[in-house]
């Protein structure tokens, strides 16, 4: 038994989100046994914690639950950091576009937010063909310049101190009208 507030091993937090797909889908283990061919008592040792899925037992219960072996993976991992140094925070430059984008408080499976610190020179435009995920929430506050983001087919100019919020369920557009950078936070929301 672990001592109280020690975390939970991989390995049960593992076995604790196989026995919550399971359920989430309404599925007893003689049925999961069926689909995924793997045997009941097996199934329910993995649920309790008592045995450890081999690599093609848990590549069988990924077919089902429909998931790659790293998502089901990340699915497990340790609660995030509470800090995030800046110094670790992901940044990533596409100089032909002029824009910079800085992950303040990166994507991570415990969480359903994150924060982005996007940066646009003047004169760039950013256009993104489809959202990374239909319905995503983003919020987009402007910390300096000026930004038109388009979405939904309207344009919206976003000054400093502006905030716009919507659901994307489309094609959306950046754009920096200058004369100087537009830098601004973005907030995302899993659906």
């Amino acid at each position: 038994m672990r001592e109280q507030g020690a975390p939970e091993s991989a390995d049960a937090r593992l076995a604790a989100r196989l026995g919550l797909l399971r359920t989430e889908r309404g599925w007893s283990l003689d049925e999961l046994s069926r689909r995924a061919g793997v045997s009941r008592s097996t199934l329910s040792r993995l649920e309790r914690g008592e045995l450890s899925p081999t690599t093609a037992v848990l590549g069988q219960l990924c077919t089902v639950y429909e998931r790659t072996m790293s998502r089901l993976l990340m699915e497990v991992e340790a609660e995030p950091p509470a800090l995030v140094p800046a110094a670790q925070q992901p940044v990533w430059r596409d100089e032909r576009a002029g824009f910079v984008r800085r992950s303040v408080s990166p994507p991570h499976a415990g969480l359903r937010a994150e924060v982005i610190e996007g940066t646009l020179a003047a004169g760039s435009v950013v256009t993104y063909e489809n959202p990374p995920l239909p319905g995503v929430e983003q919020h987009i506050w402007v910390i300096e310049g000026t930004v038109e983001i388009t979405v939904a087919g309207t344009v919206h100019t976003v000054g400093p101190g502006d905030c716009l919020r919507f659901r994307l369920h489309g094609p959306s557009q950046f754009h920096c009208p200058g004369p100087d950078r537009v830098r601004y936070a973005l907030m995302i929301v899993l659906p």
